[in-house]
Parts: C-alpha cells; sequence; structure tokens
C-alpha cells in the first residue's frame, strides 16, 4: 500500500490570492481547469513538473523557494 502525504498549501494559496485575486484566474493563467487546480490543491491530485514551473513563473516564485510552496508537510 502506497503512503498518501498531504502537503501544506496555504502558503501556495495565499500567493495564488495576492498575484492573480483568485483560484479561477490562476487556474486560467496556468491553462488548467478550475476544478483541476482544485484537486491538485486539495491534494487528491499531485502536480506534474511542468505544471510547478508554470505556476512559479505566473506567481513569480523563485527557484529557492519552491520547496516552501510545494513540498512543506
Amino acid at each position: 500500500m502506497t503512503e498518501t502525504r498531504k502537503f501544506n498549501t496555504d502558503k501556495l494559496r495565499g500567493r495564488i490570492i495576492e498575484i492573480c485575486g483568485n483560484q479561477e484566474e490562476f487556474a486560467r493563467r496556468i491553462g488548467r481547469d478550475r476544478s483541476t487546480v482544485n484537486l491538485k490543491l486539495n491534494g487528491v491530485r499531485d502536480f506534474t513538473q511542468p505544471e510547478i514551473a508554470t505556476i512559479c513563473e505566473v506567481l513569480s516564485i523563485p527557484e529557492d523557494e519552491i520547496k516552501a510552496y510545494f513540498f512543506t508537510l
């Protein structure tokens, strides 16, 4: 059985609101459906590496801060 880890997305959610205003606008900017973004933010699905790269570009997240936004338990 595979262990499921739920990452803390509070920092990412805050940055989304700060930069995009809401999750719907964020989803539009990264080229994803709002429901897909919700599933990923709620830990049902994982972000892919290309998605993380796009998100970092859209939200101006520096490379040395990626862990804090995507991999904090």
